[in-house]
């Protein structure tokens, strides 16, 4: 598995606080409990990939609260519901919201170790797919202010005769930023640079 993923497990009986803890232990995850979803709000940290296992039925803030909350954040723990009480309408509001899976109580150890796995797997893509998107913005803010405009302009398809006309520049200014922009995008063609642009929501920026 490489560094232990983390599996934050929030339910307000301490009995099944420890079954959850010794099972989800068992499978080589590194496991942090508490009794409460404040006291998970307050607490919980994580550097490496994790997942949320999670009772829906607790004193104050309830599982599907919690999930509401979590919904505000900007990188998202993926959850999977347990509960001794489910019914349709709560477990199709938990799904709606992004839940991996719901489980009823009681159920079978390789199923929730199966959705702990699922829900650690979708935040190990999400966290790679958070830094590229990092990477990539840091990557347009090296650019310079006129960099960002033949950026915004190569991508449409314009020759670069026709922004150098619109840029009221020479023809070799833009062909030196475009080459610029190449590089300081690391895109090692137009196909690509057109997709970068893409990801990072570049515009075609007003002269």
């Amino acid at each position: 598995m490489g560094v232990a993923a983390s599996v934050f497990v929030v339910d307000d009986d301490p009995s099944v606080r420890k079954s959850l803890t010794r099972l989800i232990e068992s499978a080589g995850y590194i496991v942090e409990a508490f009794a409460s979803a404040r006291d998970f709000l307050k607490a919980a940290t994580a550097g490496r990939p994790c997942c949320l296992v999670l009772d829906v039925r607790m004193p104050g803030m309830t599982g599907l609260d919690l999930q509401r909350t979590l919904a505000q954040a900007v990188h998202r723990i993926p959850i999977v519901f347990v509960t001794g009480q489910g019914d349709i309408p709560m477990t199709v509001t938990a799904m709606k919201a992004g839940a991996v899976d719901f489980l009823t109580k009681p159920f079978a150890a390789r199923d929730l170790l199966d959705a702990v796995q699922r829900a650690v797997e979708k935040d190990t893509r999400n966290l790679g797919t958070e830094a590229r998107s990092r990477s990539l913005h840091a990557r347009v803010k090296t650019l310079t202010p006129r960099e960002r405009q033949v950026f915004a302009l190569v991508v449409t398809g314009m020759l670069n005769k026709q922004i150098a006309a619109q840029l009221n520049v020479v023809e070799k200014t833009v062909k030196v930023h475009r080459a610029r922009v190449m590089d300081k995008m690391r895109a090692g063609s137009f196909a690509e640079l057109v997709r970068l642009a893409d990801a990072a929501g570049v515009i075609v920026a007003q002269t």
